[in-house]
């Protein structure tokens, strides 16, 4: 996620804990304090986080991308659950999930039998049946 400072447009890593807006460093921090931020009210605080979340899913939104009520459906798949028991299925899920490469390490994953078989079980849970009968 790319942040961006208010200031002076670069890229922001901190955040002014009164307004909220993004600034990236010491000097465009005084510069904002100079200006006397606003606190935000808290309905409007509210509808910017909503409004940001809104935007990220839109952002990360790709064709292959699964619907989130299809995602749901996963928690309550018996098959998934139990692969899920194995320990070292979920030490692959949190290498990949902490990854800076996930590409990379789900690349390597794809080798290991269990996450084959868990990732062929997600997929069977969230393709629609007319699509894997289309595929076939």
């Amino acid at each position: 996620m790319n942040k961006t400072c208010e200031i002076c447009s670069k890229e922001a890593r901190y955040k002014c804990p009164t307004c909220m807006i993004f600034y990236c460093s010491v000097p465009c921090c005084k510069i904002h304090r100079q200006n006397k931020c606003d606190v935000l009210q808290r309905d409007e605080e509210e509808e910017m986080a909503n409004l940001i979340v809104k935007r990220r899913k839109i952002e990360t939104m790709t064709e292959s991308t699964v619907p989130e009520d299809k995602l749901k459906l996963l928690n309550s798949n018996e098959e998934v659950n139990n692969l899920l028991t194995n320990s070292h299925l979920r030490n692959l899920l949190v290498a990949i999930d902490k990854s800076d490469n996930a590409e990379e390490v789900m690349q390597k994953a794809m080798q290991e039998p269990i996450f084959v078989e868990f990732a062929d079980a997600c997929l069977k849970v969230v393709e629609d049946k007319t699509e894997v009968e289309e595929n076939s």
